[in-house]
């Protein structure tokens, strides 16, 4: 390949990509700041710049295997970019010292694709795991914290049930009752509408919508930063419902992010054929 077919192609591959960053008015929670990931010779994120606003639900969208999950990892320190940085309410996460970074993991809560529960503890056991590692609070404190979780996941009756006892739309709303039990400024949602059918997956975003505006209200009154809740998936449907901000995300950097409302009427033909789900556009099958 010559020089300036290289750069023909190096222009089509992300010609696309407007980076269009539209204005939110909050200030961001968790900062990218042109952050580079390889794998060995695959390259995940290549220039990733991308900011998830406080007192918002975003989601980060894209096609399968565009370096969405990779993001989560790079925002609770389990992985470093080889270029840029990630900041954290302005902290720098790469540049921590790791006391700082086990402190700094306290303001995330984290709800994985499976509900990541343990199978030997009961329900209730699951969700106080956190308060008992992390925090030295008395068993009463615990237990007080742990019931109101349950209850606003509408589990208060499941406590003493083993995860192997649960439906899926059970494990994930136990996932995010533990997700939820350290009050994290910032919950993250790795694909939680994977494994659920239409009508759980509907629930499930409203669960998310109310808690995200309870904890706004309570944050309102005693001040801190705004719960920026932020999910990762695929599922516009649940894009069109809950989300507030969005990023789309395709090859390792954005292609535009905003308000949801100006996403889903953006004229740019990638989001527009992603957001709408057609198969006709720029996106592949590649």
């Amino acid at each position: 390949m010559t020089v300036s077919q290289h750069l023909d192609h190096a222009h089509d591959e992300y010609e696309w990509h407007t980076g269009l960053v539209r204005p939110h008015g909050m200030p961001d929670a968790v900062e990218f700041i042109d952050v580079h990931k390889a794998f060995g010779r695959n390259k995940i994120l290549r220039g990733l710049n991308m900011g998830l606003p406080e007192g918002k639900i975003s989601m980060i969208l894209g096609p399968s295997g565009t370096g969405k999950s990779v993001c989560i990892k790079h925002m609770v320190g389990l992985l470093y970019p080889d270029q840029g940085d990630v900041l954290v309410h302005g902290e720098s996460v790469p540049n921590m010292p790791d006391d700082d970074l086990f402190e700094m993991r306290k303001k995330f809560g984290v709800l994985f694709q499976d509900g990541a529960l343990f199978g030997s503890m009961n329900v209730f056991d699951n969700v106080a795991f956190p308060l008992r590692q992390h925090t030295d609070k008395a068993e009463e404190e615990i237990i007080a914290t742990v019931t109101s979780r349950l209850d606003e996941v509408g589990l208060g009756f499941a406590g003493d049930k083993f995860p192997n006892e649960l439906s899926g739309g059970m494990r994930k709303r136990a996932g995010f009752a533990r997700a939820l039990v350290l009050d994290p400024d910032i919950v993250l949602f790795d694909e939680p509408d994977s494994g659920l059918d239409p009508v759980r997956t509907a629930l499930l975003g409203e669960l998310i919508q109310e808690i995200h505006e309870e904890v706004m209200e309570q944050r309102q009154r005693s001040g801190g930063p705004l719960p920026a809740f932020t999910l990762i998936t695929h599922d516009i449907m649940t894009a069109r419902r809950v989300a507030e901000h969005i990023s789309v995300l395709w090859k390792g950097r954005i292609v535009e992010s905003g308000p949801a409302e100006e996403l889903f009427n953006s004229d740019n033909a990638f989001v527009r054929q992603f957001l709408s789900g057609e198969s006709q556009g720029p996106v592949g099958m590649e």
